[in-house]
């Protein structure tokens, strides 16, 4: 069965969610204030609406508690996102996803039940940064305020070896969850796979460590 998401306000970061939704083939509701907002999308979501959440009666017309998450994207008006937020959560959606404008704003989410806060343009300037500092990394995922999932390049200092001579988890606390190698994906790669030049290694652990392990092996 396809999922169903709701994702309420459509301005560049809801509107890009609802417009990879719509791609991926899922049932998406697109909801806004802005009747052209919502006109813009109508072609696009399977739904298009035009209303304001923040009223609890609106929300429950549009049957939004029978979807399997919900994607609050407000803009700049922190109050309507914490209130349908708080409306959301009180009627029983199952699952709540919501853009924070700053740390205050995400502390409220979270005390009224949000299940995922997202701050897309601090992660995805952190995202940038991580990537340009170092030429090694091409890839940045932050998993939490300290630990992260990185792909890094193999360079020459690593080819040949195999996992168990790195000894990569004991010296650095990092794990190597899997190699790209060409077309092929390496998932849970076994000890005695060796490492070969140009191998995106897939790697989770903390950013301190992570950090240590490129600037001690990767040079």
């Amino acid at each position: 069965m396809k999922k169903e998401f709701a994702v309420i306000g459509l301005g560049r970061f809801g509107g890009s969610i609802c417009r990879a939704l719509a791609e991926e083939g899922m049932e998406v509701m697109a909801i806004d204030v802005d009747e052209d907002r919502v006109n813009e999308f109508s072609m696009i979501a399977s739904h298009a609406v035009v209303g304001d959440t923040t009223d609890e009666s609106v929300i429950k017309s549009l049957g939004i508690r029978n979807f399997d998450h919900v994607i609050v994207a407000i803009g700049d008006n922190i109050q309507a996102s914490i209130l349908t937020t708080l409306i959301l959560k009180e009627l029983g959606v199952n699952k709540i996803t919501v853009k924070a404008q700053n740390d205050y704003h995400e502390k409220v989410l979270r005390k009224i039940g949000a299940d995922h806060v997202v701050h897309p343009e601090r992660d995805m300037g952190r995202r940038i940064a991580h990537n340009i500092s170092s030429n090694n990394v091409l890839d940045y995922l932050e998993l939490s305020d300290e630990h992260s999932i990185v792909e890094i390049v193999a360079n020459e200092k690593l080819s040949g070896h195999t996992l168990i001579d790195l000894d990569i988890r004991a010296k650095y606390g990092i794990n190597i969850v899997a190699i790209k190698r060409r077309n092929d994906i390496i998932v849970s790669p076994l000890a005695h796979e060796e490492i070969q030049t140009n191998d995106i290694l897939i790697v989770i652990g903390a950013d301190v460590d992570i950090v240590r392990f490129e600037k001690k092996v990767m040079g």
